[in-house]
This record gives structure tokens, sequence and C-alpha cells, in this order.
């Protein structure tokens, strides 16, 4: 009986039900079919729901959807084409540093497309870059910055993986930094080959377009000055971030309407958190069957049989993850992947900070990833392109990002190196 509702449940799914329905109707059959009562389910998410650190979600979000209905963008754009126009690929460098700087702040929502796509799709257009390349860049720009603070996914890796926000928050600077410099060398490269001008800097230009966006510019440094030196915590930075930006942009820039605007900023980025709730609640129940079917230690069992060292672990892994990361959202991974996937590193060794930073840039890409990562269809629909176009676009920028990615799998010291110095410690 338990088989055919399983069967059923799945059906729905294919015809697309939504997915926390999914979830919640598994981990409900599952509980049933060992003669558990579901209440089990909200138990799992009454205990989540407790931890202080959830509150950082909906601030961070609110202040990530502020930033994307200002006029910030414009103005950070600005900042970063005074800065790096002057490089070869610099309007392509551009757009990496201004992409990452929102989607540390709006997670992978889709909204750092949506908000930056259409002011630096014509610019790039215009200065000669090649269509595939450009669309290519902001498609896979989307999600870059995932491993920066205040990213969303981080937070709430720390929260299922039961580690330090802070110290995940340390870990990801220097990988996420690694990602960019990438990309930007491939950029670099294509506006050579291409032949592309530049201008020449202009320290007028500069300090003007540096006193523009002085108000949004300190953000990313408050917050890390505020953590790391002990003057709040994570969930007060939320907090902190969301005021100023309410006041920065609604009282001084005057960009946001308080009641034509604001009230729509809030349910906007209220319905995207309680879909983020909805999905934790949902997969909590599921994942929570699971451990307690034991099946990360039958998984572990199957893997040991199969394979002998750390380092062809970390392999299998990185496979797994981009396929679960280009089928499932960002979220919805988290929360069902890593109480798994967590138990099964350790007994092989890895650190799991050091895990948290491989998972999260394997879920980077996997946004990117044919034949389904959201990037792809979130672009095709922003820049009206074909999907298949989005597929060849973005693979040589796939490429770039997975040889990052194997940088930071095998070698370790580079997430933990900020770690160690500033807690000393991250073992």
């Amino acid at each position: 009986m338990i088989t055919v509702v399983i069967i059923f449940i799945l059906l729905l799914a294919i015809a697309g039900a939504p997915l926390f329905a999914v979830l919640a109707a598994l981990a409900i059959a599952a509980f049933l079919s060992q003669g558990i009562e579901p209440v089990a389910v909200i138990i799992e998410l009454y205990r989540m729901a407790a931890q202080p650190t959830l509150v950082a979600i909906p601030l961070f979000t609110y202040a990530g959807y502020l930033l994307a209905e200002s006029g910030a963008p414009k103005r950070l754009v600005r900042v970063s084409h005074a800065l790096f126009g002057w490089m070869p690929g610099g309007l392509a460098i551009v757009a990496l540093a201004t992409c990452s700087f929102f989607t540390a702040f709006t997670g992978a929502s889709g909204v750092t497309i949506v908000a930056l796509g259409g002011l630096l799709f014509p610019v790039l257009m215009r200065e000669g870059y090649p269509e595939k390349f450009s669309v290519g860049l902001l498609t896979s720009s989307g999600s870059l910055g995932l491993l920066f603070p205040p990213s969303l996914p981080i937070i709430l890796y720390a929260l299922i993986a039961s580690i330090s926000v802070d110290e995940l928050f340390a870990a990801g600077v220097l990988p996420g930094l690694l990602l960019v410099i990438i990309l930007s060398l491939y950029s670099i490269r294509i506006a050579k080959k291409e032949s592309l001008p530049t201008q020449k800097f202009s320290w007028k230009e500069a300090l003007a377009a540096l006193k523009e966006a002085g108000w949004e510019l300190p953000l990313p440094l408050i917050i890390l000055v505020g953590i790391y030196g002990g003057f709040f915590t994570a969930v007060e930075a939320a907090a902190i971030t969301a005021a100023y930006l309410i006041f920065v942009e609604v009282v001084i820039r005057r960009d946001i309407h308080p009641i034509r605007d604001l009230p729509r900023i809030t349910r906007d980025s209220t319905i995207l958190v309680g879909g983020i709730l909805l999905i934790l609640g949902s997969a909590l129940g599921l994942t929570n069957y699971l451990i307690d079917a034991q099946a990360p230690e039958a998984i572990f069992e199957f893997m040991r049989g199969a394979i002998s060292s750390k380092w062809t672990f970390l392999i299998a892994l990185n496979i797994f993850l981009l396929i679960v990361g280009s089928l499932m959202d960002i979220f919805s991974a988290i929360i069902v992947v890593v109480p798994l996937i967590l138990p099964i590193a350790q007994e092989f060794g890895v650190n799991p900070i050091h895990l948290g930073i491989i998972f999260l840039t394997n879920l980077e890409i996997g946004y990117s990833t044919p034949p389904v990562g959201l990037n792809l269809f979130i672009s095709s629909f922003r820049f009206k392109k074909p999907i298949v176009m989005l597929y060849k676009a973005a693979l040589p920028f796939i490429g770039m990002m997975l040889i990052a990615l194997m940088i930071i799998t095998y070698w370790e010291d580079l997430s933990m190196f900020l770690v160690r110095l500033i807690f000393g410690g991250g073992e």
C-alpha cells in the first residue's frame, strides 16, 4: 500500500505539484508506514524554528529586495565601471563584481538576473561583447556571490549542519574571490580576443561614482567588521542591515516610496521567505525519517565498499552535488541532502566547514548547469532567448567554475585559512 502511495506522490511531483507538498506528503507517508504519528514532522520544524539564527534569513532577504528595488544597481554599476573600465574585459568584470554583491544579499533567487540583467546586457552589447558571451556571463553571475556574507544559503547550511554561521561566513570569502577571479581572467581573454576597447581611467569619475554609492558600498564591510569584531551577532547584523537600508533608500535616497513601494517590497520578500520556510518544514520531516531509518549509515556502508579514500569520495561527492544542484533549488537541496552527506563526509575525514563550501560551490554551479538549472530558465525569460542558446552560452563559464571547484575541493586551506586566522580553530 505504501509503495502505491509513494508512486502516486511522485506522479503528482512530475505533474507539477508544489515541492513542499511533495516533500510533506512523502514524509507523512514514510512515518505512517512505520506506525509513527506524522506529528514528528511538526516537532522537527518546531526544533528548527526555535533556533535564533533563523531570524537572519527574512531580514537579509528583505535587505536584498530593498537593494534590488532601489537605484543601488545603477550606482554600483557606475562604481565598478569607473574602477575597472580601464582593464581589458573591464565591463565584464563590472558585471561579475556587481552581480556578486547583489547575490550575496539576495541569495540565488533570480533577483540578481532580473534586477541587473536588463541594466548590464544592453551595455555589454553596446561595448561590442559577443551576445553569446554576454548572456552566458549574466546567467552564470546570477548565482555568483553565494559564498560571500551575508548569503542566505550559508546561514541555512549552518543551521542544518549545526556549525557556526560566523565561521562559515569567513570560510566562503577566499573561495568566493577565487570564482570571481577565474571568471574575470576568462573575460579578459575574450575581450583581448575580440579587441574590445577600454576606457581611460578618470579619478574624477571614480571619486564621483564612489561618492554617489557611498551609502551602499560600506554594507559588506559593516557586516564583516561588526560580526568578526564582536560588536554584534549574525542576527543582529541582519536587523541592522535591513534598518540601515530602509533609512538610506527611503529617507535619504528616496528611491523607495514609503507608502507606494515599501509595502509591496515587504510583501514580495515575505513571499520568498514563506516559500523557503514551507520547503524547510516539509523537507525536515522527510530528512528526519531518513536519519531515523539510518539512511546515512546505509549509504556510507555502500560507499565504503566502492570508495577507499577521501579524495575519491570528494570526486564522487562533486558529481552527485552537481546533479543535485541542477535538479533542485538550493534551499531544498541543503535541507534534504546535507543531513545525509554530513556524517558520511565526516567518516572520510572531511572538515564540516570545508564540506559546506564544497556543497555551496557545487550548487552555485548547478544553477547554470543544463538541462534544468534555474538560472537558465530565468535568463531565457529575462533576455528572451531560446533555452538551447542559454545551454551553449553557459558552458564555457561552467567550465571555468569547475576549475575553481577542483581547487576549492582539494585545497582545504583556501576555505579554512580565514577561519583559523580569526577563530584560531576550525578543526
